[in-house]
């Protein structure tokens, strides 16, 4: 039922977008029905309040020339009495099914272009869910061929519990880049790449991070669903504690370059380091590990103590003042290490081994079609 709801009114705000005018409009909701949005009383009652009230200010705009409505992917793919679909939103049923919910929409797309029409559809993909659900779609969004990208739109709604790579962290102001002017921009991607190939490459596309956060991450995401409560902070102290017992802590080294030239060359023992996307981004449920323009951050190892008042510190992102954070922009970052370490991508993590050195993290060129308001 809750799913219907919101299907309802997210179809009503995309029949009166002013997004792309002169196109056919083709939607497409992929929502996680498990994701914090939907399942946590009081976040579907706030999100509920939210949606109602973008509803009615989509009523100033006029219905969209064209058309608009939900896409044949959304109706071929409900596994229902076809209610679901009909409103254009999928349930995804668990891991990579966003992917192959995109796999989809692209053979559309790819078919509704072959036909010629002088106004081929515009399609537009929203992502109700939490990071992973992000991930999985933006990924296949990635592989895409450029030319068949251009057809598409993605808006990450913040239904899921932390929400960073979301394009708000409130439902109303999302769903304000379908209600008023906007346009399409074409976003960077990370991309992690190994020596040996064997695994990867990993790609993420809000922040990409080697050492403690990522054990944060690996353990948050172990221990879902039999931990109460907000299990990210309690594994943010665990990991303060005893992270150096788990996995020490040596000298790494690590070159960054920025449009071809060296800006850093260290060799010392560093707890993290984070590369986002672009600079004034957040992870970990609104830590702002990259406070300003600048997108790497290289944190030192330090004293316990010393760690301890630095978790405050990611709160407000004041440590990007300290000694201990080196903050600077880059668009690609060399790792040379001899241990284990765990690297995250979007909330996903994976176990880095001493064969898998040196490791890269390069920034894409832009590719991944967003809405962003004008002026």
């Amino acid at each position: 039922m809750k799913l219907e709801i919101f299907a309802k009114g997210i179809g009503e705000v995309c029949s009166r977008t002013p997004i792309v005018p002169g196109r056919p409009l083709r939607w497409t909701i992929i929502a996680n029905p498990t994701a914090g949005g939907f399942t946590i009383k009081s976040r579907w009652k706030k999100h509920l309040a939210a949606l109602n009230a973008s509803v009615e200010k989509s009523k100033k705009n006029p219905p969209r020339m064209g058309g608009a409505e939900a896409s044949n992917t959304a109706k071929e793919m409900d596994a229902g009495d076809g209610s679901l679909g009909a409103l254009g939103i999928i349930p995804t049923k668990g891991r990579s099914h966003a992917g192959e919910i995109v796999k989809a929409l692209a053979e559309e797309a790819d078919s509704g272009q072959e036909k010629g029409r002088e106004a081929s559809p515009f399609f537009l993909i929203i992502i109700a869910g939490g990071d992973g659900t992000s991930l999985e779609a933006l990924t296949v969004l990635y592989h895409l061929p450029a030319v068949l990208r251009t057809h598409f739109a993605v808006i990450r709604l913040p239904m899921g519990t932390g929400n960073d790579g979301s394009d708000a962290w409130e439902l109303d102001k999302a769903l304000d880049l379908l209600i008023e002017p906007a346009q399409i921009e074409y976003r960077k991607t990370l991309i992690l790449k190994t020596s040996t190939e064997k695994k990867g490459p990993f790609l993420a596309f809000n922040i990409l991070s080697l050492g403690l956060d990522a054990f944060v991450t690996h353990m948050t995401n172990k221990m879902k669903g039999s931990m109460p409560g907000d299990s990210y902070k309690l594994w943010v102290d665990i990991a303060a504690l005893f992270y150096d017992r788990l996995y020490k802590v040596r000298p790494m080294e690590i070159k960054a370059f920025d449009k071809g030239k060296e800006v850093i060359h260290i060799h010392d023992k560093i707890l993290l380091t984070a590369v986002g996307e672009s600079g004034h981004r957040t992870y970990g449920s609104h830590k702002h590990i990259l406070p300003d323009d600048r997108n790497v951050c290289i944190l030192k190892q330090m004293p316990l103590i010393k760690k301890i008042s630095f978790k405050e510190r990611f709160n407000t992102g004041s440590h990007a003042g300290q000694p201990e954070a080196m903050m600077l922009n880059a668009d690609k970052a060399e790792f040379h290490y001899e241990y284990p370490i765990l690297a995250q991508m979007d909330g996903e993590a994976v176990l880095l081994e001493p064969e898998d050195f040196p490791v890269t993290i390069t920034l894409s060129g832009a590719v991944i079609p967003v809405l962003k308001r004008i002026g």
